[in-house]
């Protein structure tokens, strides 16, 4: 215990600091997943606390992000659009998808499965986060504006027969879960769609208004609107939030310039008495405790529709808090836990569900402001959360009148911010080994766009899998080429630029130069060189009686390599050329003699530790080939 309070005093000042830029940023999270903002101010309260109780970052602090609120905003959207546009009858459907995530980032710890994260190229990294940016700073644009789809009645009438069908497909949907069969109980549909008001297709046809313009595509489609209809009090207010958190920082960093904004432009309204758009009212008091109503939701047929949405918030919230325990690690010089991290991310995911907070992970920023103010353990991520709860306590009400435009110019800066402007400079400069008949561009590159626009206009998680896909591909066809530019097969008189005989070589009797091949294998037999391979034996002529495979560089083999090579033995062996192995390392060796071509096709003598052994076999075994 005493150690866990060693550093209490640098600990505190590290959490309060952290927890004061966190607030801001808390609500505006809140406010843009449409839960409002005592969603993200709960997140962070309760995400903060436990994630660094439990978690396996000692400086982390954790909280919403850009990344899992830009996914939130779209789950909330597409559950909220299936309870009417009724934020409170979804609320315990989206609370579920959120308490399963935390739980599933638990088992994801629990199975190890922290270590690979670490395996995420940078390209699809950067693409990612740009795309965050590139939602964030787009979605933002209509609140700055002071416009807000689902308040337009012009545009709602536009919706109005997707309304209707929405409502019908609910109508047949519920009747089917109740096992009601239309074709024998058409009186029964009739009567549940003539039930449906105007009031309803009404409030269907804003709730749909509203969730397009939750998307970056829906939102670039409201912009003439949204620009013929601005609010200049609230596009005001959003200028003067940004002109103040980018300019005050030139002043000072040693003070958070959000806050700074947060509090000048927030008081010059209040006090003004301007007629501006307030955030949603914060509950005063505690949290409350939401679990009543998850539990009595919870079942497997509830479960079922949401549970991979839960998987792709779980794995995001996975990737984006690693990334920042990696930031935390170069800064501190420390290790982190990745699997004790997943853990306590879940654990704080969890909780926080279970009090109505916003899903989160590690923030990046809020954790760098933590290390540089001299936070050093676990302790400075749960004072953050302690400090954030007694704002929420004390000043509450207050809060609640914070001007809604405000929060957009935060969360714009927090767009331009996220964007990894270091990829993209570098684009012009990557070398180009993609050819697309008009231009050229470096595979790096064509997988980073792929990433960024596919989480623009799709899916967050599935465009990362998408991205490590075409990833995988780009590295494994590069490996392949390069082993295939650098395995040869010559006979032991050549010598090129290219490919020089190895050191060893050059004191060969030359009297065998005719009937002894050696082929160089530098790198790993997988499956993306096998083509080449087998098109290398190939080039071995009909006067050799003997091939030298150098395996020395040869670390890894996998199954379909290593079928290859049992078929090029064999061909080999067909045509009386007998194999030599030199320094087969140790898995190469072992997959050999797992499917007996060793010692089936090579035995035991022919394999050597190193070419003088092998000399010695052929002067002992070859001498009579002349």
């Amino acid at each position: 215990m005493n150690n866990f309070f060693k550093h209490f005093k640098v600990d505190a000042l590290g959490g309060i600091t952290a927890g004061i830029v966190a607030l801001p940023l808390a609500l505006a999270f809140g406010v843009s997943s449409g839960l409002g903002p005592s969603a993200g101010l709960y997140g962070a309260i309760f995400i903060s606390f436990f994630a660094a109780l439990f978690g396996g970052t000692n400086t982390q602090i954790s909280g919403p992000t850009a990344p899992m609120t830009a996914l939130s905003i779209t789950i909330v959207a597409g559950i909220v659009g299936t309870f009417d546009g009724d934020v409170n009858k979804a609320l315990p459907a989206i609370l579920m998808v959120f308490l399963l995530a935390g739980l599933i980032q638990v088992v994801l710890g629990i199975v190890g499965f922290g270590k690979y994260i670490k395996y995420i190229p940078y390209p699809v990294v950067s693409g990612f986060m740009t795309a965050i940016g590139v939602m964030i700073l787009f979605t933002q644009i209509l609140p700055a504006l002071g416009y807000y789809p689902g308040e337009d009645q012009e545009l709602a009438q536009q919706f109005v027969p997707q309304a209707e069908d929405q409502l019908l497909n609910k109508i047949l949907n519920k009747q089917s879960t109740e096992g009601i069969l239309i074709l024998d109980n058409f009186a029964k549909t009739q009567t549940a769609a003539a039930a449906v008001t105007d009031d309803d297709i009404e409030a269907e046809a804003k709730s749909l208004a509203a969730k397009k313009g939750k998307s970056v595509v829906g939102a670039i489609g409201y912009f003439p609107r949204a620009f013929n209809n601005i609010n200049w009090l609230e596009l005001a207010l959003c200028l003067a939030t940004i002109a103040i958190i980018y300019g005050f920082k030139k002043i000072t960093t040693k003070v958070p310039s959000t806050l700074v904004a947060l509090l000048v432009v927030s008081a010059v309204a209040i006090f003004a008495g301007l007629n501006y758009r307030p955030i949603n009212e914060i509950p005063s008091g505690f949290p409350t405790f939401r679990g009543d109503d998850i539990i009595a939701n919870f079942s497997f047929a509830a479960i079922k529709p949401y549970f991979f949405t839960a998987i792709s918030l779980a794995f995001l919230g996975a990737i984006d808090s690693l990334l920042t325990s990696v930031v935390a690690d170069n800064m501190t010089k420390t290790k982190h836990k990745p699997n004790k991290e997943l853990i306590g991310q879940g654990i704080g995911n969890t909780i926080g569900s279970l009090f109505g907070g916003l899903p989160g992970a590690g923030a990046t920023i809020r954790t760098v402001v933590n290390i540089k103010a001299g936070g050093k353990t676990r302790l400075s991520g749960m004072i953050a959360g302690v400090l954030l709860l007694t704002i929420l306590l004390a000043l509450g009400p207050i809060a609640s009148k914070i001007p809604a435009a405000v929060l957009a110019g935060i969360l714009i800066t927090v767009g331009i911010g996220v964007m990894d402007y270091k990829g993209l400079k570098a684009i012009p400069d990557m070398h180009k080994d993609v050819d697309l008949k008009i231009f050229k561009l470096s595979s790096e590159v064509v997988i980073m766009l792929v990433v960024l626009v596919l989480s623009v206009v799709w899916d967050l998680v599935a465009a990362v899998g998408v991205g490590l896909v075409l990833a995988s591909l780009a590295f494994m066809k590069k490996m392949g080429d390069f082993t295939a530019d650098v395995s040869k097969v010559t006979n032991l008189k050549e010598t090129n630029a290219k490919e020089p005989l190895w050191n060893d070589e050059r004191t060969f009797p030359d009297r065998f130069s005719e009937e002894v091949y050696i082929k160089h294998l530098n790198g790993p037999l997988f499956f993306g060189y096998t083509s080449d391979f087998q098109a290398l034996a190939k080039q071995i002529p009909k006067t050799a009686s003997h091939v030298i495979l150098r395996m020395d560089k040869v670390p890894y083999i996998d199954q379909s390599g290593l079928y290859t090579l049992e078929d090029v033995l064999l061909d080999l062996e067909r045509r009386d050329v007998h194999t030599l192995l030199i320094n087969p390392q140790k898995q190469p060796l072992m997959m050999l003699q797992q499917i007996d071509i060793v010692p089936d096709l090579i035995s035991q003598d022919r394999i050597f530790e190193d070419f003088d052994a092998c000399i010695a076999y052929i002067e002992k075994n070859v001498r009579d080939i002349h």
